[in-house]
């Protein structure tokens, strides 16, 4: 879903080859390898398609753009037929130069795979032959689109700390404060658009761009303050108490309230929780 926060992922080789992925472009195979997340298409071992639903598609991208009406998207897409020329048709109508289809099917196969690879093992599926209705455009190495991914990864994980922006809705923060740094033209962009109820999956559909860099944004503005994030945190119930010790053990002792009575089973959460109840009784 496009509020879908980017799932965390396992560390992935130098060599690349993580996984199923890894194994069936060692093979050299044809086909769509499907996960949990989306679906990988393959020639010849090397990847041209990547689908997930939590990242905006090439057509998305390019009627958001003004560049291609949705019509024609799917005019291309009845015409494929069964020898998968999709893109081909895209280029002998003049709707699109090679230069802007490859360019645009580059970003949206990379973006797609920041949610998608790699793969859990165990988790996916492959149907040999299987192919996307837009054909192959524009290849790439398994080994360099893993590596790809994992630098962005590395990217979002330097902003670990602002992850609770990942699926929560976007509000910004009253404007200009002295000494901040200022904002970056994507970044105006996505705040003007944040109403306080779409989440960054949400504003990155809306806008036809990367799920993956209004992720990164969406979490740098957090960081900067710039953006609240609704993160919506559980009431909670019972909480913490201080007890006063006497003797040799005198002391104040916080005992905070057990995750199990808090009404959420996200343990990072739950975390949370216990440290805010323990702030507001000790104010």
């Amino acid at each position: 879903m496009a509020g879908t926060p980017l799932p965390r992922r396992g560390p992935i080789g130098d060599d690349g080859r993580a996984g199923p992925l890894g194994r069936y472009a060692a093979q050299r195979a044809t086909g769509a390898l499907r996960g949990p997340d989306g679906c990988v298409y393959l020639h010849e071992g090397a990847v041209y398609c990547v689908e997930c639903p939590a990242a905006p598609d090439i057509g998305a991208r390019l009627a958001r753009a003004g560049r291609l009406p949705p019509e024609c998207w799917r005019r291309a897409q009845a015409a494929a037929g069964t020898t998968h020329q999709g893109g081909q048709f895209l280029l002998t109508q003049g709707w699109l130069t090679r230069g802007e289809l490859e360019l645009c099917q580059l970003a949206a196969l990379l973006d797609a795979a920041c949610f998608v690879l790699p793969p859990a093992s165990g988790a996916t599926s492959f149907t040999p032959g299987d192919a996307h209705w837009l054909g192959v455009i524009r290849p790439v190495g398994a080994a360099a689109l893993l590596a790809a991914v994992a630098r962005r990864r590395a990217q979002l994980d330097r902003l670990g700390a602002w992850a609770a922006a990942d699926g929560a809705p976007v509000v910004p923060l009253p404007a200009e404060q002295p000494g901040r740094p200022p904002l970056t033209g994507r970044q105006r962009r996505l705040l003007a658009h944040a109403d306080g109820a779409r989440t960054p999956g949400q504003l990155a559909h809306e806008l036809g761009q990367s799920a993956f860099c209004t992720l990164l944004e969406v979490r740098r503005l957090a960081a900067a303050g710039r953006v609240r994030v609704a993160t919506g945190l559980p009431r909670r119930r019972p909480g913490a108490f201080r007890e006063e010790r006497r003797g040799r053990d005198a002391a104040a002792v916080w005992h905070l309230p057990d995750p199990g009575v808090l009404e959420t089973a996200d343990p990072d959460v739950a975390l949370l929780v216990r440290l805010r109840t323990a702030l507001e009784e000790n104010l």
